[in-house]
C-alpha cells in the first residue's frame, strides 16, 4: 500500500534525526504550529493521566476537548506508544 510506504519512510526520517535542531526543522516544515500545539496537549495529557490524573483534572489544565482526551485516554489504556514513552 502506497500509504503505509510513505508512513514508513516518515518514521524512517523521524528516526534518522541526530538532534533536537533538526527535529525542530523538520517538524516546523512538516506542520502548522497548530498541529504541533495539538500533539504537544496530547502527550502533556496522556502524561496527566499516567499520573493518575482525572479526565476533570486534565480538562482543567489541558487546552483538549473532551472527545480529544477520550481518544488519548484509550491509547494510555489500551495502546503502546504513550505508556513506552512517558514512564
Amino acid at each position: 500500500d502506497n500509504k503505509a510506504e510513505k508512513i514508513q519512510q516518515l518514521y524512517e526520517l523521524i528516526l534518522s534525526l541526530d538532534n533536537i535542531a533538526d527535529c525542530y526543522a523538520l517538524f516546523e516544515d512538516l506542520c502548522t504550529q497548530k498541529e504541533l500545539e495539538k500533539m504537544a496537549e496530547r502527550l502533556y495529557a496522556a502524561k496527566l493521566l499516567l499520573e493518575g490524573k482525572t479526565y476533570n483534572q486534565v480538562m482543567e489544565v489541558a487546552d483538549i476537548s473532551s472527545a480529544t482526551l477520550s481518544r488519548v485516554s484509550q491509547c494510555v489504556q489500551y495502546g503502546n506508544g504513550y505508556a513506552k514513552l512517558l514512564k
